[in-house]
């Protein structure tokens, strides 16, 4: 008891901030828009997966060799403005700005609602990204290297590919709990960012000033157009095109004008609205993206000539090596190293649900690097046609080895991973909310004794019938008994 002149003080005894979990469960607005983009991605995820497989089957079929080569390399557009592009040329500058746009919506939505608004939260994923993307950097510059080959292809490996890690995860039947796939969510966010960056840094060459400043009066438009509230799709997607144009002929990778414009939108929530603008648009244009933009780039890009002799050169050529290496080692260290620093010299902490076995999968699952891999293996080689088929099928390679390392250990722990996911689900209560989100709510705890009052009663019923059902079978067998027993 305390003293009575403290008793109602409101002096408090000072409080020691606990560590920050990390992989700890999500809140239950950021776990349904996490469940609900991760769905899309994961059937965009399979879509690439199967266009992947077609490319490397008409490519490879004697019949279809060329078929595949004269459709890919088909042109057509208009001339005068430099947009006439081949059929492959259109997929990976034109349909890939849609996937960036996406990613960009979605980078915006990180920074000012997700979990990179918080500095301490979005340490964990930015530094885990920054040391997947440097370690296979440094992994294939020094295996390039020593053997001698080009280190043009530097940045191949640093991508990763969320739409194939979810392929495979749904191929595999494994259900990671909603904190590792947001985790993967966010990671490739972070990452694609980079991505975006590397491509404008390192593979732009000669620039068209002029060009340039039209895209980047196009975009001032945009922006302009969007905090006046003006609506109306007929306003910007012909607005998008030029800007994608302008972007395109001025030398820069047209595919940031995908990300510049993403970046634009609004992805907070003003009082009443149920989705910001930003939501609502990745909503409408995400299965565009996943289900149509990037499994088609993935067909004329994917489609590489696949032989006993040339896969044998992924492990003998420095730079197919390097990026193999890259992706499965490469990824894995500096993705669980990074985690594991950030863990070791900051608050955070490992969720008490999950063990380290678990960040290794994810971090190996993240080897998968195929879209963006493909897209900087052809600009780093864009002019030795042999190297840059040589390094796509790298990537191949490389994406396959990281899925079957993954595979097996995200199989390993699938029992916990399936016993975490129940606990997500369960809603006993069926409020619609699951359980584990209502621990504060005292309706919730009222709902549940009113449960747990009910079965009480049901039981006491059963054992009252029981009860009885077992004295009246005593009497029968006792009075049976006493008939027996008298005298004849």
């Amino acid at each position: 008891m305390l003293p009575v002149d403290q008793r109602n003080s409101p002096v408090t005894a000072p409080r020691t901030p606990s560590p920050r979990k990390a992989f700890g469960r999500l809140s239950l607005p950021e776990r349904s828009y996490v469940a609900d983009a991760l769905r899309t991605e994961t059937v965009g995820g399979i879509l690439l997966l199967l266009a992947a497989v077609a490319a490397l089957v008409w490519a490879n079929v004697p019949g279809l060799h060329s078929s595949y080569e004269s459709v890919s390399h088909f042109h057509f557009g208009p001339e005068a403005l430099g947009l006439n592009l081949s059929v492959a040329h259109w997929a990976a500058d034109g349909l890939l700005a849609v996937f960036f746009f996406v990613a960009g919506i979605e980078l915006k939505r990180e920074l000012v609602a997700g979990d990179l608004r918080d500095p301490k939260a979005a340490a964990l994923p930015v530094v885990a990204a920054l040391c997947g993307m440097a370690v296979p950097a440094l992994v294939y510059t020094f295996t390039s290297g020593v053997g001698g080959g080009s280190l043009a292809g530097w940045a191949v490996p640093t991508a990763t590919d969320i739409a194939f890690a979810l392929a495979v995860l749904a191929v595999i039947g494994t259900s990671l709990p909603s904190a590792l796939r947001a985790f993967l969510l966010t990671l490739a966010v972070v990452d694609d960012l980079f991505a975006i960056l590397i491509i404008a840094v390192f593979f732009t060459e000669d620039l068209n000033f002029a060009a340039l400043g039209g895209a980047v009066a196009g975009l001032a438009v945009f922006w302009l157009l969007l905090r006046k509230g003006v609506r109306g799709w007929y306003v910007y997607v012909p607005l998008a095109l030029v800007v994608w144009a302008l972007m395109y002929n001025s030398g820069i990778h047209a595919t940031i004008a995908g990300v510049a414009m993403g970046l634009m939108l609004r992805c907070h929530r003003h009082e009443g609205e149920e989705h910001s603008p930003g939501e609502h648009i990745e909503h409408l244009v995400r299965p565009l993206s996943a289900g149509l933009a990037v499994p088609l780039f993935a067909l004329f890009s994917a489609g590489v000539a696949i032989s006993g002799d040339a896969l044998a050169d992924v492990f003998t050529q420095p730079e197919t090596l390097g990026v193999v290496l890259g992706l499965v080692v490469g990824k894995t260290l500096g993705i669980f190293g990074g985690t594991w620093l950030t863990a070791r010299f900051t608050r955070a902490s490992l969720s008490d649900d999950l063990a380290w076995a678990d960040v290794l999968a994810v971090a190996t699952l993240a080897g998968i690097g195929f879209t963006v891999s493909l897209l900087i293996g052809e600009l780093a080689f864009e002019d030795d046609a042999a190297m840059t088929d040589s390094v796509k099928a790298a990537v191949l390679t490389g994406s396959l080895i990281a899925t079957a390392v993954a595979t097996v250990l995200l199989k390993i722990r699938n029992a916990k991973y399936r016993a975490l996911t129940e606990e997500e689900e369960r809603d006993e209560d069926l409020s619609g909310v699951p359980d584990v989100y209502e621990q504060d709510d005292p309706a919730y705890h009222l709902r549940m004794a009113e449960i747990h009052e009910r079965k009480a009663a049901e039981h006491r019923r059963l054992a009252r019938e029981k009860a009885a059902e077992r004295d009246a079978l005593a009497e029968v067998t006792g009075g049976a008994g006493e008939e027996h027993n008298g005298p004849a």
